[in-house]
C-alpha cells in the first residue's frame, strides 16, 4: 500500500516512500498524463490543485489598472505535462511566503501610541467641553406654563384659488372657549407664524392671553377703548411642521403662502357675512405679524416677495428668531435668501429719503432667550446689523420687567411672564380709529420700549418732562420736613403717622450738564392715580400766588399746611409713570423671579429736572408697615467706575473691586475689556456689616449689555455666573457706530445705611467658558472633519503613487499627525491672527444717528461678510480654538474610522454565521474555494442602474437622496472588501479594501451636509406634497460618486500615477482642507460639490488606466470570470 504525500509546515514534500511493487509503474503512467487530465485526479493532487485555485483566485485582484496583463491562452494550444513533486513544493512555498507577507501588515485597526495619546486628549476635551455646556454657567428656570381652552377654526376656502400652497399649508382662527366662539372676525388681525417643524397651536397662550386681557381690562378701560384698543383675531398658520431651517425654497414658500393669507385676512373684513366689525371704523390694511424663530424669519422674508401689498405689514414681533445669519449652511438656497433678505433691508434703511425707504413704516422687535436657547444661538437674534434703532430693537427676557428669567427656545411661547408684556404691548400699540390698525412708528417704538426695557438705557425716554402737573401740595414754611440740600433721604418703618407726611429734598444747581442724577428705591409700588396708594414720589416747582388762581386745575390737592398762614404751594407731577420695576433682593431672595413684590426704582439725570426746586416723597400708608425708601443725588464721578484693566490681565489675575463705605445707592463697574460672548466668569461678593441697623435690602447685581439689551438680575447676591452675548463669531458688524461698544457693566444696588464697605472679585471661568464654545461652533464639525480627512487621503494617495502600497486610514492619520497637520493648523493659527486684528482695527462710521443711515456709502463702508473666514472670532486672543478645534476634528475622525470599521466587522458576522460548517468538515472546508467576493455584473446592468438613478435625480429626488444611496452601497463594498482582505490575504486586496474604506470616510464627512434637505423631501412626502424641489436636481452634483462607488463595486483599484498627475491629487485634495478651514463653517454646502469634483478626478484616473477606450471602460466595469475561475478550452 502506498502511503500519501507527508508535507513540512512550509509546504515543501518531506518524503515519499513506495511501499507496493506497483509504485514504479503509477509514476510512470503519471508521467504520461496531460494537465488537463491531472486536474481532475482527486485522489492524489487535490491539495496541490486547491492551492492553484487559490492562486488563480487571488491573480485578478493583483493586477491593477495601470500594469493590466491580457487574459492567458488556451491550455491546448501549448504542450501540457503533468505537475511533479518539485512544482508542488514550489507553489506551496510561494503561497506560503505570500501568506507570512500579509500576516506581517499592520490591521485596519491597529494604532500607535502617539495616535493613541491624541485620540485620548481629543476624546477628554470633548467631554470637558459638553460637560461644562449641560451643567456650567446654567440659567435657572423660572418661566409658567400658560393653560387655555383653544378652538381653532379652519378656513377652508382659503383654497388653490387664493394659494397655490393650499393643499400643503392652511390658516386657522383661535378663540376661546368661555369668551368667543364666534368665527367671524371682529377686531384687530394678529398673525402667528410657527418656526422650524413648529405648530399652529402654538399660538394657543399669547392668544389666549390677549382674549382674557380684553374681556377682562381693556373691554372695562374707557381711557384704552378711546386710545383705539379693541378686541383681537389672532390667526395662525400650520405649516405641517415644515423644516425651514434647513431649506431656503421652503422659507421662501413659506413667505409667499403668508402674503396670501394676509391679503385674504384682510379681504374677510369687507364681507359683511364674515365681519361683525363696527361699520363707523375703518377696514384694516394691515396686519400685526408674531413670529417664532424661523418664523420671524418667514415674516422678514414676506416684505421682500413679489406678491408682497406694500403697507400690509407694519409690526413684527419675533422670539428666537436667527435673523443675522443663517442657523446652519448645509443649503445653498437658504444660504442665498438671507443674503438677499438681509441685504433688502439693509439697503432699504440706507435710502436717505423716507419716501425711498419701502420699510420707513415698519417695526421690528426680537426678543431672544438668552443662554437657556439651545437649539439656536441668541447672537444670532440680534438686529444691530440690520435696522436703526428707530425702528427696532434687540431685548433679551432676562431683560423685561417682570420676568427676569432666559427661556429656551419653546418656551418662548408658552411662558406666562413673556406673553404678558407682549399681549400688554399690542393692546397699547394698536389704534383700531387708523386703517393701519396701529399707532404711528414713533409711538409703537415709546410703547415697545416701555413693555420690553428696563427703563434705565441711555436712550430710554422719560415721561415726566413731557406731563403737566397735576398734584397741588401746600406745605407750611416753617416745616421740618425739608431735608437738607447734600443729604440722602432715609425712610424706615412708613406708615407710622395717621395722616400723610411728605418729606422734600431740595434739587440741586446743575453745575456741568450730565454729571449728577438723582435715584429713589422703595419696596413699595409706585402707582398713578392709584386708590390705597401708600407711596408718590412728585417733583414739584414753587406755584406764584395770583389772584383769582383756583386749585380746580389740579386733579389732586393735597393740603398739609392745616390751615395755618404763610404756607408755600407746589405744583407737582406725579413720577409713577417712570416707574422702573426691580426684582426684589432680601436674605430670603434665591431667583429674581421669586413671587416677591418688586421694588420700585427711579433714577434721572439732572438736566431732566431743570424745571423743578424740590422732589418731594408723599408717605400715605394709613398702617404701620415695614415699608422703607431711600432718595440722594450722586456725582457720576462716585457712582461710575471705570475699570481699565485689559483682557490678558483680566484672564491672567481677574479683577478685584472695592465698594466704599460712604458709596452711593447705586454704584456701576464699567469694563471694556469684557465683551466676547465665549468668555464666561465668575463674581463672589463679601458680606456688609450694617451695625445696629439691619439692612433694609441685601445687595441686588444687574449685569448689562446696551447693544442689544440684555440684562441679568442677581438677587442677594453672594456669587454670580457672569457671562454675555456680546461680540460673537461670525455675526456681521453693527449698522450704527453706538452699536460697537458691546462692553460689559455691573450695576450693584447696595443698602447705603451699611457703613461698612464690600469686596468684589471677578475672575475667569475656564471650565464655564468650554460649555459657551458648543452653541456657537457648533457647524465647526461640519467642516473641520472634512479638512483632517481630506490631508489623510493625500498622504494615503502620495504614498501609494510612490510605494504602491495604499495604507490603511489609521497608518496615514498618524502620518499627518506628526507632520502636515501640526503645520497646517500653525499656519491657520496665524491667519486666524490676522484676521481678527484686521477685523478689530476695521473702522467703522463715527456719525451717529440718521447721518449714517443717509449716506449711500454705508454698504461699501461695511463689509458684512468679512466675519465668516475660518473660525469667525473678532478677538485676537482665540487664536487657540483653531488648534483646539484640530485636535477635536482629528479625534471625532478617528471615532468615525473606528465605528466604521466596527460596522463592517458587524455586517461581516451574519454571512460567517450561515456559512459556517461543523469542526469534522472545517479542516476540509479550508481546502475549498471560496467563490470571489467581488462577482461578475454585467456592465449593462451597471449602466442602467446609474442611468435610472441619475434620471431620478433630475425629475423626481433630490440628488442628496442618491448620495445616501452611494453611501450605503460604497459601505457594501467594504463589507465585501474586508472579508476578501480576510480570505485571500494578499497585498492587492489589502490595498483595495484601505482605498474603498478611505473613500467610505470621506463620504461619511459630507453626508451630515445633505441629510437636512434629505429630511425636508421625506418629509414633504410624508404630508403627501409631491411637488419636485426647484432645487437639488442638479445630476451633475452626484453622477461622479455614483460612477465613482459604481467602479468600485467590481474590486478595481485606482491606478497609481506616476506622472505630474499624481500633483494633481494632492492639490485637490490640499484646497479641500484649506476651504474647509477657512470657508467651510459659512459655506458648508460647497464641501459637498468639491468632494464631488475629487470623485470625478478619481474616476478619470481609473480611466486614465485604460486608455479611455470603450473595452477598458468595460473592464473596469465588469469583474471577468475568466480571470476569478478556472481557465477552459476556447471553442
Amino acid at each position: 500500500m502506498r502511503k500519501k504525500p507527508s508535507y513540512s509546515a512550509d509546504g515543501n514534500s518531506d518524503e515519499i516512500t513506495a511501499d507496493s511493487p506497483q509504485s514504479n509503474y503509477e509514476e510512470g503512467k503519471k508521467k504520461k498524463k496531460t494537465f488537463s487530465t491531472a486536474k481532475y485526479d482527486l485522489s492524489r493532487h487535490s491539495d496541490t490543485l486547491d492551492r492553484r485555485k487559490v492562486e488563480k483566485a487571488l491573480a485578478p485582484a493583483q493586477l491593477t489598472a495601470d500594469s493590466w496583463t491580457p487574459p492567458m491562452k488556451s491550455e491546448s494550444s501549448s504542450p501540457k505535462r503533468s505537475p511533479t513533486v518539485a512544482d508542488e513544493q514550489t507553489e506551496n512555498k510561494m503561497l506560503n511566503d505570500r501568506i507570512r507577507l500579509r500576516v506581517g501588515m499592520p490591521s485596519p485597526w491597529s494604532c500607535t501610541l502617539f495616535t493613541l495619546m491624541a485620540t485620548l486628549a481629543s476624546i477628554l476635551l470633548m467631554l470637558l467641553t459638553l460637560h461644562s455646556f449641560m451643567t456650567r454657567q446654567l440659567d435657572s428656570k423660572g418661566c409658567d406654563m400658560y393653560y387655555t381652552r383653544s378652538l381653532f377654526f379652519n378656513f377652508a376656502d382659503f383654497d388653490t384659488e387664493h394659494t397655490r400652497f393650499a393643499t400643503k399649508y392652511s390658516l386657522h382662527l383661535y378663540r376661546e372657549i368661555g369668551f368667543d366662539e364666534d368665527s367671524k372676525v371682529k377686531g384687530v388681525p394678529v398673525l402667528f407664524i410657527p418656526g422650524n417643524a413648529g405648530s399652529y397651536r402654538q399660538a394657543r397662550s399669547l392668544a389666549s392671553e390677549t382674549v382674557q386681557h380684553y374681556y377682562n381690562t381693556v373691554q372695562q378701560d374707557k381711557q384704552a377703548l378711546n386710545a383705539g384698543a379693541t378686541s383681537i383675531d389672532f390667526f395662525s398658520v400650520d405649516f405641517n411642521e415644515d423644516f425651514t431651517a434647513f431649506h431656503g425654497q421652503t422659507l421662501l414658500d413659506q413667505a409667499e403662502y403668508l402674503n396670501d393669507a394676509v391679503a385674504y385676512i384682510l379681504s374677510l373684513y369687507h364681507d359683511p357675512r364674515r365681519s361683525q366689525r363696527d361699520p363707523r371704523l375703518p377696514d384694516p390694511s394691515s396686519v400685526i405679524l408674531i413670529g417664532h424663530s424661523m418664523g420671524g424669519v418667514a415674516a422678514r422674508t414676506m416684505l421682500t416677495m413679489p406678491n408682497y401689498q406694500s403697507n400690509s405689514v407694519n409690526t413684527i414681533i419675533t422670539m428666537s428668531a436667527p435673523h443675522a445669519r443663517s442657523p446652519v449652511s448645509v443649503d445653498a438656497d437658504l444660504v442665498r435668501t438671507y443674503q438677499r433678505i438681509n441685504d433688502h433691508w439693509r439697503e432699504s434703511y440706507s435710502q436717505k429719503w423716507a419716501s425711498d425707504n419701502p420699510l420707513w413704516h415698519v417695526t421690528l422687535i426680537s426678543i431672544a432667550g438668552g443662554t437657556l436657547d439651545t437649539t439656536v444661538p441668541s447672537d444670532y437674534a440680534s438686529l444691530s446689523s440690520l435696522v436703526p434703532n428707530t425702528h427696532g430693537f434687540t431685548v433679551f427676557t432676562s431683560s423685561i420687567p417682570g420676568m427676569w428669567t432666559g427661556a429656551d427656545h419653546n418656551q418662548a411661547v408658552w411662558c406666562v411672564q413673556l406673553v404678558r408684556p407682549i399681549a400688554r404691548s399690542i393692546f397699547e400699540a394698536m389704534d383700531v380709529h387708523r386703517p393701519s390698525q396701529t399707532k404711528p412708528r414713533a409711538e409703537r417704538m415709546r410703547v415697545f420700549k416701555r413693555w420690553y426695557l428696563t427703563g434705565m438705557e441711555e436712550t430710554a425716554e422719560k415721561v415726566l418732562p413731557h406731563k403737566e402737573p397735576s398734584t397741588l401740595l401746600t406745605l407750611e414754611d416753617q416745616s421740618n420736613s425739608i431735608n437738607p440740600a447734600g443729604q440722602r433721604l432715609v425712610l424706615r418703618n412708613m406708615g407710622q403717622s395717621e395722616k400723610p407726611k411728605v418729606h422734600v429734598l431740595p434739587i440741586p444747581p446743575q453745575d456741568i450738564p450730565g454729571q449728577r442724577k438723582f435715584t429713589f428705591l422703595s419696596n413699595l409700588p409706585l402707582e398713578e392715580n392709584a386708590n390705597g396708594a401708600h407711596l408718590d414720589l412728585l417733583f414739584c416747582s414753587v406755584l406764584p400766588l395770583q389772584p383769582g388762581h383756583s386749585a380746580a386745575v389740579f386733579s389732586l390737592d393735597i393740603d398739609l399746611s392745616d390751615g395755618r398762614a404763610g404756607s408755600t404751594r407746589l405744583a407737582c407731577k406725579n413720577a409713577a409713570s417712570d416707574r422702573i420695576s426691580l426684582p426684589a433682593s432680601y436674605r430670603t431672595s434665591v431667583y429674581p423671579f421669586d413671587k416677591a413684590p418688586s421694588f420700585s426704582y427711579l433714577q434721572y439725570d439732572l438736566d431732566d429736572l431743570g424745571e423743578h426746586q424740590f422732589v418731594a416723597v408723599l408717605d400715605k400708608s394709613a398702617d404701620s408697615s415695614h415699608g422703607w425708601a431711600i432718595a440722594e443725588f450722586s456725582d457720576n464721578s462716585e457712582s461710575v467706575v471705570h475699570v481699565k484693566t485689559g483682557l490678558q490681565r483680566l484672564l491672567a489675575f481677574g479683577a478685584r473691586l472695592k465698594l466704599p463705605a460712604g458709596r452711593p445707592l447705586v454704584t456701576t463697574f464699567d469694563i471694556p475689556a469684557l465683551h466676547s460672548s465665549l468668555l464666561a466668569f465668575k463674581l463672589r461678593m463679601g458680606k456688609q456689616a450694617c451695625g445696629d441697623e439691619a439692612e433694609m435690602f441685601t445687595p441686588l447685581l444687574r449685569q448689562y449689555l446696551s447693544e442689544p439689551h440684555e440684562s441679568r438680575y442677581f438677587v442677594n447676591v453672594k456669587e454670580a455666573n457672569v457671562s454675555l452675548h456680546g461680540i460673537a463669531p461670525f455675526m456681521p458688524p453693527p449698522l450704527r457706530s453706538q452699536a460697537a461698544s458691546k462692553s460689559l457693566s455691573l450695576q450693584f444696588w447696595t443698602d447705603p445705611t451699611c457703613d461698612s464697605s464690600i469686596d468684589v472679585s471677578l475672575q475667569i471661568d475656564i471650565a464655564g467658558s468650554l460649555g459657551k464654545l458648543v452653541m456657537r461652533y457648533r457647524t465647526v464639525f461640519a467642516a473641520f472633519p472634512l479638512l483632517v480627512v481630506a490631508l489623510v487621503l493625500r498622504k494615503q494617495f502620495k504614498l501609494y503613487d510612490e510605494k504602491g502600497a495604499f495604507v490603511s486610514f489609521m497608518e496615514s492619520m498618524d502620518f499627518c499627525l506628526r507632520t502636515s497637520m501640526p503645520l497646517l493648523f500653525l499656519a491657520l493659527t496665524f491667519l486666524a491672527l490676522s484676521l481678527a486684528v484686521s477685523s478689530s482695527t476695521t473702522s467703522t462710521p463715527t456719525s451717529t444717528g440718521w447721518a449714517v443711515w443717509g449716506s449711500n456709502t454705508t454698504e461699501s463702508a461695511l463689509d458684512f461678510t468679512k466675519n465668516d473666514l475660518l473660525l469667525g472670532s473678532q478677538d485676537p486672543i482665540f487664536w487657540f480654538l483653531v488648534p483646539m478645534f484640530g485636535l477635536l476634528s482629528a479625534g471625532l475622525c478617528i471615532i468615525i474610522n473606528y465605528t466604521a470599521l466596527a460596522v463592517i466587522l458587524l455586517l461581516q458576522l451574519p454571512p460567517k454565521i450561515l456559512t459556517s460548517r461543523p469542526a469534522s468538515t472545517r479542516k476540509e472546508s479550508v481546502k475549498r474555494i471560496l467563490l470571489p467576493a467581488f462577482s461578475a455584473a454585467s456592465p449593462k446592468r451597471r449602466i442602467v442602474t446609474a442611468s435610472v438613478l441619475l434620471l431620478l435625480v433630475s425629475t423626481v429626488i433630490p440628488y442628496q437622496f442618491a448620495y445616501l444611496v452611494a453611501c450605503i452601497v460604497q459601505l457594501a463594498t467594504c463589507v465585501r472588501a474586508s472579508r476578501n482582505a480576510q480570505d485571500n490575504r494578499s497585498e492587492a486586496n489589502y490595498n483595495f479594501y484601505n482605498y474603498a474604506h478611505s473613500i467610505l470616510i470621506l463620504m461619511l464627512c459630507v453626508l451630515p451636509i445633505n441629510i437636512p434637505v434629505l429630511v425636508v423631501w421625506i418629509h414633504n412626502l410624508a404630508v403627501h406634497w409631491l411637488t419636485p424641489f426647484s432645487s437639488h436636481h442638479n445630476v451633475l452634483s452626484v453622477m461622479p460618486f455614483i460612477l465613482l462607488v459604481e467602479t468600485l463595486t467590481s474590486g478595481r483599484i485606482v491606478p497609481r500615477t506616476t506622472t505630474r498627475l499624481t500633483y494633481v491629487t494632492n492639490v485637490f485634495f490640499f484646497l479641500i482642507a484649506i476651504y474647509a478651514a477657512v470657508y467651510g463653517i459659512s459655506y458648508a454646502y460647497l464641501l459637498h460639490h468639491l468632494v464631488n469634483c475629487v470623485a470625478a478626478w478619481l474616476m478619470v484616473l481609473h480611466f486614465s488606466g485604460s486608455d479611455f477606450t470603450l473595452s477598458s471602460f468595460t473592464r473596469i466595469l465588469e469583474a471577468h470570470d475568466d480571470e476569478g475561475g478556472d481557465v477552459k478550452k476556447r471553442p
